[in-house]
């Protein structure tokens, strides 16, 4: 019930400043009790305080009546003994000394006093602080001769508590109050807030999530936009071509020969393979594509794509190469897909190298799977590319691509095929010098020999 209670509270500093006098408090009483118990015996206790006073008292002859349960011993100079009050049961020590003297005996608490003729007075009370009752006993009666002390001593404790709680407080509960800020500002779509970081403390980790958190959607916010314009550039192209025709048709200004309807019909095709790619890259994204995976045997893969673009792309004089060795292993891949990541890889280099450049796809094993990697020697890539060249419609060059008939989400789709393989692709470039792609795929398991 407790619990509840302090969930409704409104805000961390309430909750933690209560928390903190709570146990400040709890903190305090327990040492009065302690310190109450531990003094209980001492000379400065009430108990032996008050007897003290009744012996003194005695002696001035003003101890009228004798309190209930109290004894008074009278011992004159000659050695006579007289007792007033209740029967103690034993008799306290006996001094000669001339000083007072104060203690317990038995179950009894005495004060001895000396008096000027010679004679000793001494006053005897049952001991409160013998036995378990015995010493709450006197343990909540030296509480109660200096309660106001200890009170006053709790409410400045408090006072110190709470204001030191209040002050931590703020600044452990800043940063939380900074992201509740931002993610106001991020439901009306900025994402530009930021929560500075002071400390290192499970709040300071928050805050560093929550920045990290904040970029990643302000990337993602930039990316969806990026994308939305690609899209309808990519879309706005081709039907606008087709329909510049098609008005032309209708006016007369050109005839329907083959080689009108050839220009409509390749960016017919541009447009249907700008929709095929998204759909597919969607898919891939999702998992929603499953991967038939079988041996393949790589270099046979790598030479068919090879021997594909050179018949499509028209090379002229860049040369394909192939370096990869017999020896390989198979893949344990998707070959469809595989062949797709090749086939937009050396497609790319290709149209990126200029005449009398080569490109080459080479392999090798590494890490228990086989590494592939396509390297050109054209024009290059400049370094701030490269961190978005797997970006959806992220092109280095976007006149030459758009011209050439490049839809910008052959390596998006790449990067998307050889991560759901369990591979990841990277990409390396000089300017002037030429690019390489660098990929891993798994391979296929040995079989386990038989043992005879």
């Amino acid at each position: 019930m407790a619990t509840r209670r302090l969930q409704k509270l409104p805000s961390i500093r309430t909750k933690l400043g209560l928390v903190i006098v709570f146990a400040v408090a709890i903190t305090i009483a327990i040492s009065y009790v302690i310190i109450g118990y531990a003094l209980k015996n001492s000379p400065k206790d009430s108990e032996a305080v008050r007897v003290l006073g009744l012996a003194r008292q005695a002696g001035i002859r003003q101890l009228n009546p004798i309190p209930a349960r109290t004894t008074v011993v009278w011992r004159d100079p000659d050695g006579t003994i007289r007792v007033d009050g209740s029967d103690p049961g034993a008799l306290p020590p006996t001094f000669d000394d001339g000083v007072p003297h104060w203690g317990v005996v038995g179950q009894l608490t005495f004060a001895a006093v000396p008096l000027d003729d010679g004679a000793w007075v001494t006053v005897m009370q049952p001991s409160r602080s013998r036995g378990s009752l015995g010493r709450i006993s006197a343990t909540l009666g030296f509480l109660q001769s200096v309660w106001w002390q200890f009170l006053l001593a709790g409410l400045v404790a408090a006072a110190i508590a709470l204001g030191a709680s209040r002050w931590l407080a703020r600044g452990m509960t800043q940063p939380l109050r900074d992201m509740a800020s931002a993610a106001r500002r991020m439901e009306t779509g900025d994402y530009r807030g930021r929560v500075e970081v002071t400390s290192g403390d499970e709040v300071g980790q928050l805050a560093v999530a929550f920045n990290r958190m904040s970029s990643e959607l302000e990337h993602l916010e930039r990316s969806r936009r990026d994308l939305v314009a690609n899209v309808s550039h990519e879309l706005k192209t081709p039907i606008a071509a087709i329909r510049a025709h098609l008005e032309n048709l209708l006016d007369g200004v050109e005839r329907p020969d083959p080689k009108t309807l050839q220009v409509m019909l390749t960016q017919t095709e541009r447009l249907g393979r700008l929709v095929e790619q998204l759909l597919d890259l969607s898919r891939l994204e999702s998992g929603e594509v499953p991967l038939h995976r079988e041996p393949v045997e790589l270099g046979p893969l790598v030479a068919r794509v090879l021997s594909e673009i050179g018949v499509s792309r028209q090379v002229g004089d860049v040369h394909l190469e192939s370096t990869v060795a017999d020896d390989l292993p198979p893949l344990d891949v998707d070959a469809e897909r595989i062949h797709q990541v090749l086939f937009n890889l050396v497609d790319n280099a290709v149209r990126f190298t200029p005449p009398g450049g080569a490109v080459t796809v080479g392999a090798r094993r590494r890490d228990g799977g086989i590494e592939l990697r396509v390297a050109d020697t054209g024009v290059g890539i400049a370094p701030e590319h490269l961190p978005r060249l797997f970006e959806r419609f992220y092109r280095v060059d976007p006149a030459r691509s758009r011209d050439d008939g490049g839809t910008g989400i052959g390596l998006a789709i790449a990067r998307s095929v050889v991560e759901a393989h369990g591979g990841h692709i990277t990409a390396s470039s000089e300017p002037g010098r030429g690019s390489a792609f660098t990929f891993d795929l798994p391979t296929t398991p040995a079989p386990a020999r038989r043992s005879p």
